[in-house]
């Protein structure tokens, strides 16, 4: 097999595709970030006072590195950090009035564009490709 043709390269390139998609899209709307940082203000706005280590579980993230995109989005003015009052180390995240704005204005940006990166499929392809994809990165939810 043509290692352009293995399944490790079509799927970087299927995420390159798909993020030069999301960052175009969300730059001509105006807005400066990344789906990651998407992926993390979305996980915060359904999961009001979760800590990183929360957050970087939901997404699938790294929590080594998650503590620099939540400073990101709290430098953005899109998300608050504060002292957990049951556990003094922990930091509970949620979304400032200006972050839930932006999350608002985002969705269905972000929802729009999945149809631009699956274009070429089918609507019973698209289906098919989702269903696998979720197989592939959820093995034991299937």
């Amino acid at each position: 097999m043509d290692s352009i043709e293995m399944a490790g390269h079509l799927i970087r390139r299927l995420h390159q595709r798909s993020t030069q998609i999301f960052v175009q899209r969300t730059q001509a709307a105006g807005f400066d970030l990344t789906p990651v940082q998407f992926a993390a203000l979305d996980a915060i706005h359904a999961h009001p006072a979760a800590d990183q280590a929360r957050v970087a579980e939901l997404i699938a993230y790294d929590r080594a590195t998650i503590g620099g995109v939540i400073e990101r989005l709290e430098h953005k003015g899109w998300i608050r950090r504060v002292v957990n009052e049951l556990d003094r180390r922990a930091r509970e995240l949620s979304l400032t009035a200006k972050g839930q704005r932006v999350h608002a204005a985002l969705l269905p940006i972000v929802r729009d564009l999945q149809d631009e990166i699956l274009q070429s499929l089918s609507d019973a392809d698209r289906a098919c490709f989702l269903k696998l994809a979720r197989q592939l990165v959820r093995p034991e939810k299937v």
